[in-house]
């Protein structure tokens, strides 16, 4: 029988494309450079990151801003909106990882007081799906839905570390190494180096590389196949990072990324 005698012919043509596709796009780009933004952006910020010409920057937001997806500031700012994170949040309570993880991190939290984190890769970046504060009044500013870089975090650098030597190179080759403090890894070679130490070692360390004043452990968690599918960390200023509490935080974070690998495969 030929390709064209088939009764699913259709299902073997080229896509036709979806109407609207291009202006979907921008409001996608616009979503991203928000939500990626360390802080919150001004329309000028956003016309020059979007790339956009102002008027399409101001009827985009415009739209954004009355579906509920982001939110204007009394000072012009922008931030995601209310309907967004209700989507975002809906997603992460159904997430398996999520569920499996939670009690882990609840211990986790409870053994080391401080901010604890679970996160999964995601387009080059690693986003948090899970975030359990101590009960210290000086906390790191993150939340969930958050993406932050594999290079400076620990959470990115403990994941990387768990991919196989062609799976890392390729992902590397794709990175851009952006300084984010003056202690960031800006270079392969270096952060080769130190995914070597950190697959030695069973955990990442984030010396002040994503925020200054903040260091973070991490380790992975793998799936039942071996592959890692995403990874916790403790965070704390590092005013409260001390040797005693290195040594303490990362065999808890070790021993808590294996029994969330342990019960991950065991469930799924």
């Amino acid at each position: 029988m030929s390709l064209s005698d088939r009764p699913d012919e259709a299902d073997f043509r080229a896509p036709t494309p979806v109407q609207g596709a291009a202006s979907f796009s921008k409001f996608m780009t616009v979503l991203q450079i928000i939500a990626d933004a360390p802080g919150t952006l001004d329309i000028a910020q956003l016309t020059k990151r979007a790339g956009f010409p102002r008027g399409t920057v101001y009827r985009l937001v415009s739209a954004l801003i009355a579906e509920g997806l982001i939110t204007q500031s009394g000072n012009g700012t922008f931030r995601l909106g209310p309907r967004l994170l209700q989507l975002a949040a809906k997603t992460w309570e159904d997430s398996d990882l999520r569920t499996i993880a939670r009690d882990f991190l609840v211990a986790l939290r409870d053994a080391t007081d401080e901010a604890v984190h679970l996160a999964v890769p995601s387009n080059n970046r690693m986003v948090y799906i899970d975030k359990l504060v101590g009960s210290s009044t000086v906390q790191m500013q993150t939340s969930i839905g958050a993406q932050v870089e594999l290079h400076s975090t620990s959470v990115g650098k403990a994941w990387l570390s768990g991919l196989p030597d062609e799976r890392l190179l390729e992902v590397i080759k794709g990175l851009k190494l952006r300084r984010r403090t003056a202690k960031t890894i800006t270079t392969t070679e270096a952060l080769l180096e130190e995914l070597k130490l950190t697959r030695e070692r069973g955990f990442a360390f984030d010396n002040e590389e994503n925020e200054p004043d903040i260091c973070c452990l991490g380790s992975p968690i793998f799936n039942r196949q071996g592959e890692p599918v995403g990874a916790i960390s403790v965070s704390m200023p590092v005013y409260r990072h001390d040797a005693r509490r290195h040594k303490l935080y990362a065999r808890l974070v070790r021993q808590t990324a294996k029994r969330i690998t342990t019960e991950l495969s065991r469930m799924l």
